[in-house]
């Protein structure tokens, strides 16, 4: 992302009273001050809440759990190439089980050689809907089996929210602590 960022983080002191009352709801759910995509969403204080509330479902309540939710994650960030959400999500992921070879072949455009059924299910279905608009009757045949029609709604949900957020991040050229950046891919 070439360019300074579009849109500053506001600072506390220069929040009007929407934005006041978005910080002090995030700061009661998340225990800390909006960061990262939510220092952005702070220009639209309303929607910064509602983004947060359905974050916070999808992350932590979603039908197919944590560990999942975080290779999908991992799997829009890097669909997306966008730094902050893989800076902030790859140690999560490797924390709550996802194996280091997988995150490194996400990491570099790959599809992991070792997967759990689960992963790879979860990885296909993220990969297809992202590639293609859409994903197979073959690919959403097997998840709705496996984990059932709610939690194939949550992930879906989670692949849409994080890409919400990463186009919202790439769009405000929002830029993550320290180097690390994704390799870019040519389009």
């Amino acid at each position: 992302m070439a360019g300074s960022p579009r849109l500053p983080t506001l600072a506390p002191a220069a929040y009007d009273e929407a934005q006041r009352e978005a910080a002090r709801s995030f700061r009661e759910t998340r225990g800390i001050d909006p960061f990262g995509p939510y220092e952005a969403l702070m220009h639209s204080p309303r929607l910064m809440l509602l983004a947060q509330s359905v974050g916070e479902y999808l992350r932590y309540h979603s039908g197919i759990g944590t560990t999942l939710s975080e290779l999908v994650i991992l799997v829009v960030a890097r669909h997306w190439s966008q730094d902050f959400e893989w800076h902030a999500h790859a140690p999560i992921a490797a924390k709550v089980g996802i194996a280091a070879d997988t995150i490194a072949a996400i990491r570099d455009g790959r599809r992991p050689p070792k997967m759990s059924d689960d992963e790879a299910l979860v990885y296909d279905f993220t990969t297809e809907l992202h590639q293609f608009k859409r994903v197979s009757d073959a690919t959403w045949s097997r998840a709705e089996q496996r984990f059932g029609k709610p939690a194939v709604v949550d992930l879906v949900g989670i692949s849409g929210y994080y890409g919400f957020l990463a186009m919202q991040m790439n769009a405000c050229r929002y830029q993550p602590p320290g180097d690390d950046r994704l390799p870019r891919f040519p389009d």
